[in-house]
């Protein structure tokens, strides 16, 4: 009898077992990091152990740590989440061996599928569909392209796709070390690459006793290196092909038999647009995209997850899938900078509407820090239109309050909204053909920064209420400028007898520290504005931008050198190519960033020589800190 559960993980998932653990009226436990102790799943669980340290390696991948914190805390079960280590043989062995419940599937089953050249071998055994697994020495440039991957973990960590031969031994180096540094396992192996595949996946729940669900299946396929962005079940291809799903219910059960499966599990497959399919891998734990199938069935798949554990049967047949969901990842990146994690203050995070599923880890006054995945949230709509979710779904993220932190959120709303998407165009390809949208237009950028201006004004308005920069005569405008991205938009106002006189067909209708109405070509808008220390966030019905004050006069301690490579985020310096005195080309990588489970290229801006290595591999640096300086070739 389970009476108080671990949950080894963090953020959204921890706060997601919590729910269904206080429904069945279970206590709660939670571990934590020291950057993680006020993020809000620590307050929410009934008792909380502290893992000292940061980084992952210190804290949430330290097996003897969390069993000791199971014990000590009165748990007498685990539950994993996903990632870290729940999908780690060894800690479940260690938690059963320490006399806790284990809410995840059998040890050996854990431990066939660990290792993804094993398990594609016994797949293949079992009737299940597989693409060849090749060896770097057997790749020919005929199996080209091909996909590096690690046999260990996933998540898109330690995958490459290579398209020449000649790349093909670096990017196997590269692929292992990353693999080593995320899973403690850098082996990795090849298989053919279907550039514009359709990653479906089954849900499977399996009870002790021997009834095996096959629980409907997902689309996965829009994702940003290998990770997924937009989730949704059912797969539109699926339901354009009256055969597949029933082929592929059979080989996923097909693949859970074949390892005795028990609990939560997902089986992955990559498809081609005529319905043919091939085993990828299967995810002995609960997937971040569960939330589309619980709600097209109803289950409570973290529920089921108890009742399995606990010894419970299952009904012989799973309930039917209706209606559509649609899943999207909010991450604190910025997809027009190569994806480049963000990491600060989240000083307002509001996003939810009427009937929407926000599964968050994050709330206002949480610290996005860089040692860990960059999801804020998962925002999950449902219906019983395909079309209309979609639609729904983008309108909420638009409107959305999400200030301190930049985010994916635009990219979501203009995935959602693309007729590619729309007529369930969604293979993996989709940002390759498709590109990742557009910034915000200068002209929502202008007026929203003469919205911030003038509600800047506002709050230092004399008492009289006379407008600050109001002059009796004519005289010169009142000038402020702000940064968004490389680009500084600048800002000139008059207050006089006969209202704002600005360029442009504007007129001021109204103006406090937190509002400003203005009529723009004769259309009447709002923009709310926050000022925070450093930044200024301006939502309207035209869209958010967060605009970064510049200052008039620079203080010469804050410059730096020309030529001078600056830390883009807090990050660890994983790798350094370079040494003082090299002759280097423009692009050249000179050293490897790793931050929010990504790794990040820091590359030569020109021709020239090193002048100066300011870091070395292992350091922890922070945003806008001096790497290294390339000075001319002399």
């Amino acid at each position: 009898m389970i009476s108080s559960v671990l949950v080894a993980n963090r953020g959204e998932i921890a706060r997601r077992v919590f729910r269904t653990a206080r429904a069945l009226g279970l206590s709660t436990v939670a571990v934590y990091s020291t950057a993680d102790a006020r993020m809000p799943f620590v307050d929410e669980a009934d008792a909380a152990v502290q893992l000292p340290g940061n980084t992952p390696g210190d804290t949430y991948l330290r097996a003897e740590l969390i069993v000791e914190a199971a014990l000590r805390a009165g748990a007498d079960a685990v539950h994993p989440g996903y990632g870290f280590l729940s999908e780690n043989a060894a800690f479940a062995q260690a938690v059963i061996d320490a006399g806790l419940t284990w809410i995840g599937p059998p040890v050996d089953a854990i431990s066939s599928m660990g290792s993804k050249i094993e398990a594609k071998k016994l797949m293949a055994a079992a009737g299940v569909p597989v693409l060849a697994e090749l060896t770097p020495a057997e790749v020919s440039a005929s199996d080209l392209p091909v996909l590096v991957k690690a046999s260990a973990g996933g998540g898109g960590r330690g995958m490459r796709v290579v398209s020449r031969l000649d790349d093909l031994a670096a990017e196997i180096d590269a692929a292992s070390a990353e693999a080593l540094s995320a899973f403690g396992d850098g082996t990795v192996f090849c298989e053919r690459y279907l550039a514009t595949g359709r990653h479906i996946e089954v849900q499977v729940m399996a009870d002790q006793h021997g009834t095996i669900w096959a629980v409907g299946e997902r689309e996965c396929s829009i994702q940003r290196r290998h990770q997924k962005v937009v989730e949704e079940a059912p797969s539109p291809l699926v339901e354009r092909i009256p055969s597949m799903r029933a082929e592929l219910f059979d080989a996923a059960r097909k693949a859970a038999a074949a390892i005795n499966y028990v609990g939560a599990g997902t089986v992955e497959f990559l498809a081609d647009e005529k319905g043919a399919f091939y085993f990828l891998e299967m995810n002995t734990r609960l997937q971040v995209e569960h939330p589309v199938t619980e709600e097209t069935t109803g289950l409570d798949l973290v529920e089921l997850q108890f009742a399995v554990a606990a010894g419970e049967r299952l009904p012989v047949d799973p309930p039917p899938t209706v209606g559509h969901a649609i899943e999207v990842r909010l991450y604190a990146e910025d997809p027009l900078n190569d994806w480049r994690p963000q990491t600060g203050r989240l000083h307002a995070f509001e996003v939810g509407a009427r009937g929407l599923r926000v599964d968050s880890g994050v709330e206002d006054g949480s610290e996005v820090s860089p040692y860990y995945d960059p999801m804020l949230a998962k925002v999950i709509a449902s219906g019983p239109d395909r079309n209309a979710v979609a639609r729904r779904l983008a309108g909420a993220l638009e409107r959305a309050t999400i200030h301190g932190v930049g985010t994916n959120r635009e990219l979501l709303a203009w995935i959602l909204r693309h007729p590619a998407f729309l007529a369930g165009d969604t293979d993996t390809a989709f940002f390759d053909k498709h590109g990742v949208g557009a910034g915000p237009d200068d002209a929502v950028v202008q007026v929203s920064a003469l919205a911030a201006a003038l509600a800047d004004a506002a709050g230092r308005a004399a008492p009289v209420r006379v407008p600050s920069g109001w002059r009796n005569l004519a005289s010169q405008p009142q000038r402020k400028s702000y940064r968004v991205g490389d680009v500084v938009h600048e800002v000139a106002y008059r207050h006089t007898r006969d209202g704002l006189v600005v360029d442009g067909n504007i007129t001021l209708l109204d103006s406090s520290p937190e509002r400003v109405v203005l009529e723009v070509d004769g259309v009447r808008r709002s923009f709310d504005v926050a000022a925070y220390d450093g930044v200024t966030c301006v939502d309207s019905s035209l869209g958010s931008v967060a605009l970064y004050p510049v200052e008039r006069f620079v203080d010469p301690a804050d410059q730096v050198a020309a030529g001078s490579l600056v830390a883009p985020m807090p990050g660890t310096v994983i790798r350094v190519g370079v040494a003082v005195g090299d002759v280097v080309k423009q692009g050249q990588p000179l050293l490897w960033l790793e931050a929010m489970k990504m790794e990040h290229t820091i590359a030569a801006p020109a021709d020239g020589v090193v002048g100066e290595l300011k870091v070395e591999a292992g350091q922890q640096v922070e945003v806008g800190a001096v790497l290294a300086v390339v000075g001319e070739d002399a």
